[in-house]
């Protein structure tokens, strides 16, 4: 497999060319749509939905705010039970690791399954560097594995390829990589599972070796936990000799208890089932049965880093659901790919930039953005990860790392420190309103369109600004300004027309037919009686005195 994230475009170019792909956008739609609906009918059936949430967030804050002890304590469980803990503080360390495990057993290929985390530190690559062969086992990383593709979503890495896509990879590239799909095969999925089940078995039954993911690692009693919906897992988990477990160290739950609750959420908020198919749990070796060697790698790569972020650590929190994904608008028409990451969506919208840290190169940097801060990724997290608030945070992390950074300011920069210097003057600002006053009155002559509901707006902007308005209407400039609008009429209490509109020109039997216009105020004053009923004059100095009809008749 040689496809790989690193180098690509940032977010607005990557998404501009999946827009542009119609199949994409149609397979995705569809299957988030099908997710989307799965998930309501079977979360709308618990009645304590969201007292389950409120439990969950608490569980992973209470790891969060105790991770040392919870992390010791998992390592201890995990040795009295025949394990071997390492600790791996990058991506680099951890395949180092992994690899030498293989080397050791003389492995020249291993069997893989639940292993995001080994996507996010390159463990394919590293093991393929090494001359052994790394085969996925779960069918949908077995599908872009075969495809030469990338990973484009949490829970099904395969969404933007439908069934006669599938077919093909499978007909083109099954032989190339053990055994071939039958002839005659069709994009029926019972015929595409069996497929991948005999092409997968041999694996299964040679591999001296097995690298997982888990969902969970429970710190009192030293398990892992793995769920899925094939089976395929749990071959992985109990035929070969050798079980290598690389687990981000934020996996870890307290108690067996706590995993209670998670079971809860987890199969609701990604597959939209009640419960997983297959749930597997270990502890440790137990002679005879299954891997007589286990080693557990504990990892880092970065997640002391968001630990330490007071808004940022709530990420932390993630079980890994990609409910998040299925209702997000942006996700939905770009798809994974579009992210840059093993981690798509909007939790890959503030998870990556964290691992990675923000200011270095501008694809990482962009992702804060993909997003319409919705707020409907909050709604549906099943431990309450506050999307929108983090990215906004992630923003001003952003922006102040381009502030700190050498070289010449942005453009953007450049304009906010206009603007900047502006408005920190009322005279500036006074200026800048009747030049912008001026500029809107002629465009409203010469230029513009109308936008729906008759709004005046500009067209396509010159130079920097033409990118901002591409996706956005610019409104032209009101001819005047709210200031010059209040000191005119003060603050309304005064019917007068702007500049050039006065209604019966200079007199007409005083000021404007004896007032300000045609009468004071409104005909009369406040309301025809109140300051004076004919205003300023009308043949004499009132009318009727201050109350109109009252003393001075």
């Amino acid at each position: 497999m040689t496809a790989t994230f690193v180098g690509m475009p940032a977010f607005p170019t990557a998404a501009k060319a999946a827009l542009a792909d119609t199949q994409l956008r149609r397979n995705l739609a569809h299957a988030t749509g099908t997710i989307r609906t799965k998930r309501a009918g079977v979360v709308g059936e618990v009645d304590d939905w969201e007292e389950l949430r409120l439990a969950g967030a608490a569980i992973k804050d209470r790891v969060l705010r105790h991770l040392p002890h919870y992390l010791e304590q998992l390592e201890t469980s995990l040795q009295a039970a025949g394990a071997t803990v390492h600790w791996a503080r990058d991506a680099d360390e951890a395949n180092q690791i992994v690899v030498g495990i293989a080397q050791e057993h003389e492995a020249r290929e291993v069997v893989k399954v639940k292993s995001m985390a080994t996507q996010e530190i390159g463990l394919n690559e590293a093991l393929e560097a090494a001359g052994i062969d790394a085969w996925e086992t779960d069918l949908a990383e077995l599908i872009v594995q075969l495809g030469d593709d990338l990973p484009s979503h949490i829970l099904v890495p395969a969404i933007h390829r439908n069934r006669a896509e599938i077919r093909e990879i499978f007909l083109r590239e099954m032989g190339t990589a053990g055994r071939a799909a039958p002839e005659g095969l069709t994009d029926e999925p019972r015929q595409l599972a069996a497929a991948a089940r005999a092409h997968l078995r041999e694996k299964f039954l040679r591999a001296k070796v097995a690298v997982s993911g888990a969902n969970f690692a429970v710190a009192e009693t030293g398990t892992l936990t793995v769920v899925e919906s094939e089976g395929n897992g749990r071959m992985c988990l109990t035929l070969p000799e050798v079980l290598v477990s690389v687990v981000g160290i934020e996996k870890v739950l307290p108690t067996f208890q706590d995993l209670d609750v998670m079971l809860q959420l987890l199969p609701r908020s990604s597959t939209g089932e009640r419960m997983n198919p297959y749930t597997s749990t270990w502890s440790g070796v137990t002679p005879g049965d299954g891997p007589q060697e286990m080693h557990v790698v504990l990892l880092d790569n970065g997640r002391t880093n968001v630990l330490a972020d007071e808004v940022g650590r709530q990420a932390l929190r993630c079980i890994r659901c990609s409910a998040c994904l299925n209702v997000c608008p942006v996700y939905e028409r770009t798809g994974g790919h579009a992210y840059g990451s093993v981690y798509p969506g909007p939790i890959g919208a503030i998870l990556t930039p964290m691992l990675r840290g923000v200011g270095h190169d501008a694809q990482t940097d962009s992702l804060p953005y993909a997003s319409s801060l919705c707020g409907a990724c909050f709604e549906v997290c099943p431990v309450r990860i506050d999307i929108p608030e983090v990215l906004v945070h992630l923003r001003s992390e952003v922006v102040d790392a381009h502030k700190a950074a050498p070289g010449l300011p942005s453009v953007q920069d450049m304009a906010m420190k206009a603007a900047s210097w502006t408005l920190s003057s009322s005279a500036r600002t006074g200026a800048a309103e009747k030049l912008s006053g001026l500029g809107g009155r002629l465009l409203n002559r010469f230029g513009g369109h109308g936008a729906p509901g008759g709004a005046p707006m500009l067209g396509a902007l010159p130079g920097p600004a033409s990118a901002w308005a591409d996706s956005r209407d610019v409104p032209i400039p009101a001819p005047e300004s709210f200031r010059a609008w209040w000191g005119r009429t003060d603050g309304g209490r005064r019917d007068a027309a702007p500049p050039g509109h006065a209604q019966g020109g200079p007199t007409q039997g005083g000021t404007a037919q004896g007032g300000t216009a045609q009468g004071g105020t409104a005909q009369g004053g406040t309301a025809q009686g109140g300051t004076a009923q004919g205003g300023t004059t009308q043949g004499g100095t009132t009318q009727g005195g201050t109350d109109g009809r009252g003393a001075g008749r």
